[in-house]
């Protein structure tokens, strides 16, 4: 299926790139961030597990158990705090 990737704030300053439309064959969002973890070197490493990153699955915060569907919308970004 084809979904689309959104990269925010460090992550995307990181990977050099904000948006990615993806052909997956992943059922949820964590075998996704395997996935991309296994799509190039870059990848594997900012968004290797131990690493501080949130997810959402159609702008909705998640915990990577979601399942995915064609053409939904997933975002990766680091954790933020209010001041």
């Amino acid at each position: 299926m084809k979904i689309s990737i959104r990269f925010f704030s460090s992550l995307r300053e990181q990977l050099g790139i904000g948006v990615l439309e993806f052909e997956t064959q992943s059922r949820d969002v964590s075998q996704l961030r395997s996935e991309l973890m296994l799509f190039q070197p870059q990848f594997a490493e900012v968004l290797a597990p131990g690493k501080a990153i949130r997810m959402a699955l159609n702008q909705v915060v998640c915990d990577g158990s979601e399942a995915l569907s064609e053409a939904c919308e997933v975002a990766f970004f680091p954790p933020v705090t209010g001041g």
